[in-house]
């Protein structure tokens, strides 16, 4: 039982993107180019819809372009191997967990210059100063 080519919006409403989307992922190479009809409209397979919702769902998680070309390719049946999405997976949690750390940094440098800070007339300001200093941890 074969099914009906999806348009480009049906594949777009199906997988939660939208058609700019998966014209730039065409464009990028991410998404397989699909066949065309006669009259050269772009005809979608269920395989496109997953496919799609994969990427999809890797970016919201915060994959790159190219870690999510990684993880397509080792997701292919002859590819696959878990010791390798393991080993992207944690580059990124790694770079997660960085760029969490760095607001909390801010914070804390941020609520230690503030503290010192009491608004009167003094020579130097500690908010002042550590815009002006160097790197500080």
């Amino acid at each position: 039982m074969s099914r009906q080519p999806l348009t480009i919006g049906r594949l777009a409403a199906a997988a939660g993107a939208n058609l700019e989307t998966v014209r730039y992922y065409e464009r990028i190479k991410l998404m397989p180019p699909p066949a065309r009809t006669a009259s050269g409209h772009r005809a979608y397979e269920e395989g496109h819809i997953r496919r799609l919702a994969f990427i999809r769902r890797a970016r919201e998680l915060g994959f790159s372009i190219e870690q999510i070309r990684t993880l397509l390719a080792l997701a292919e049946p002859t590819r696959a191997s878990c010791a390798e999405v393991q080993e992207v997976a944690q580059t990124h949690l790694d770079e997660v967990r960085t760029k969490l750390a760095d607001p909390a940094k801010l914070e804390r440098i941020l609520d230690e210059t503030v503290a010192r800070c009491f608004g009167e007339p003094a020579p130097t300001c500690p908010v002042l100063d550590i815009l002006t200093t160097q790197k500080r941890a």
